[in-house]
């Protein structure tokens, strides 16, 4: 691959800072990120261009997730076996990535962002309080479930994951929009580690351009989980209908091949 333009790595680190606070308030980055490598980088293989935008994502996730646990402080009972399962699904579905046609799954996203972003747009209240649905160890199974299937899925294709952590956290166990966030960033960056211990030793790491657009996620990241914290729930859910509704009109697009 030939050696990107200034240029290139310009907007591409201005995409990664974008992601970065996208992601941190709501999750989804990669929506933005990954589009950014596929169209800057035409000459990178799939598994270089996946295993690049993990390891930038990895970067804003680390201080987004630090910025949420020390200002909103998660119960540990909880994001703790989140993390844990996040983490072993996602190595299950990166070692299975290669062997599902991605194509099949735009369809499903598309259906469930729909389902999800009408849930939580006709039902104004949910999400401003914590009401939890389950206690003891129902919560807690729950809770690893989550992190095994969504940690699954962001191993095996990723769009969207942190979104969907934030809305089951929201609409099965009954947090509010900015613990759920908290969380949800957690299990974010089990499921990113865990992806990277599957692509690195494969060589499919860009590094410099990787730790570059990696320093920009991170500022991002920061910037995300700050405004997220001082803006409160309600600023939290207005976003995650926002990124819901861009991406039902990108993954549509596709689709209908409205984008090709």
């Amino acid at each position: 691959m030939p050696e990107p333009s200034v240029t290139v790595i310009s907007l591409l680190v201005l995409a990664a800072l974008a992601a970065g606070f996208v992601d941190a308030v709501v999750g989804g980055g990669g929506l933005i990120q990954l589009p950014a490598l596929v169209i800057g980088l035409p000459g990178a293989a799939p598994v270089q261009m996946l295993a690049t935008n993990k390891l930038a994502s990895v970067c804003g996730t680390t201080v987004s997730s630090a910025t949420f646990y020390r200002r909103i402080r998660p119960d540990p009972k909880t994001f703790l076996p989140l993390m844990a399962c996040a983490f072993a699904g996602a190595l299950g579905g990166a070692l299975l990535a290669t062997m599902i046609p991605k194509s099949a799954f735009n369809p499903i996203i598309l259906v469930v962002l729909v389902l999800v972003g009408a849930y939580v747009l006709f039902k104004p209240d949910v999400g401003e309080l914590t009401e939890l649905r389950f206690a003891g160890h129902r919560h807690t199974i729950l809770a690893a479930l989550t992190g095994l299937a969504i940690g699954f899925y962001d191993g095996a294709l990723g769009p969207g994951t942190g979104s969907f952590f934030v809305f089951t956290l929201v609409g099965l166990l009954g947090y509010n929009f900015l613990e759920a966030s908290a969380k949800a960033k957690l299990a974010n960056w089990a499921t990113n580690v865990a992806s990277l211990v599957i692509f690195i030793p494969q060589g499919a790491v860009m590094w410099k351009i990787g730790l570059l657009m990696g320093l920009a996620n991170l500022v991002g990241g920061y910037l995300g989980a700050r405004v997220a914290v001082a803006k409160g729930a309600g600023f939290v859910r207005a976003f995650f209908v926002v990124v819901v509704s861009a991406f039902i009109i990108k993954i549509g697009g596709d689709v209908l091949g409205v984008w090709s």
